[in-house]
């Protein structure tokens, strides 16, 4: 698993950060985690202004991973800009909410998110869904963002050798 890639956490509930930090612990996860507690925070996170201007202090993440229902600028309003951040289009996104909603899901995913996953109710289950989450989007799933966006390249032909030719 890439330990070094930065994980970014938006969430407003103190309760629900105190569980996901416990969870990587727990699930060896060693990444860099970084949080910011609304939407706003999110969008100056990733665009690296304000205080969070310095990328030494502040790197970009590879991983989202993004609630939906915050005050002010929620979840919904940090997938709408994104969507409008042609830099930022190789950044996974994966929804953690409590809502399990149908048109939250729906407009999520429309609005570009990577994954959509329900905030399981006790620790062992957080745990496993922690784990999940990097050994899928920072292991497995190599090709997201603009590479998955590319056509195909179309396979040359093999031809035939020339005739008398060994």
């Amino acid at each position: 698993m890439n330990d070094t890639a930065t994980i970014l956490l938006a969430e407003d509930r103190e309760e629900d950060i105190i569980l996901m930090r416990k969870a990587f612990e727990k699930g060896g996860i060693r990444n860099p985690l970084f949080i910011v507690r609304n939407g706003e925070e999110a969008i100056n996170y990733l665009s690296g202004v304000g205080r969070f201007s310095d990328r030494l202090h502040y790197p970009l993440p590879a991983l989202l991973l993004l609630d939906l229902k915050m005050p002010g600028t929620d979840g919904f309003d940090v997938l709408s800009w994104l969507k409008t951040q042609p830099d930022l289009a190789s950044l996974r996104v994966v929804v953690l909410t409590s809502s399990q909603d149908i048109r939250d899901v729906n407009k999520a995913y429309q609005l570009g998110a990577n994954s959509f996953l329900v905030k399981p109710l006790d620790f062992h289950n957080t745990v496993a869904m922690a784990e999940t989450i990097m050994d899928y989007w920072l292991r497995t799933n190599m090709a997201s963002g603009p590479a998955r966006m590319m056509p195909p390249v179309k396979k040359a032909q093999a031809k035939e050798p020339p005739s008398g030719a060994t």
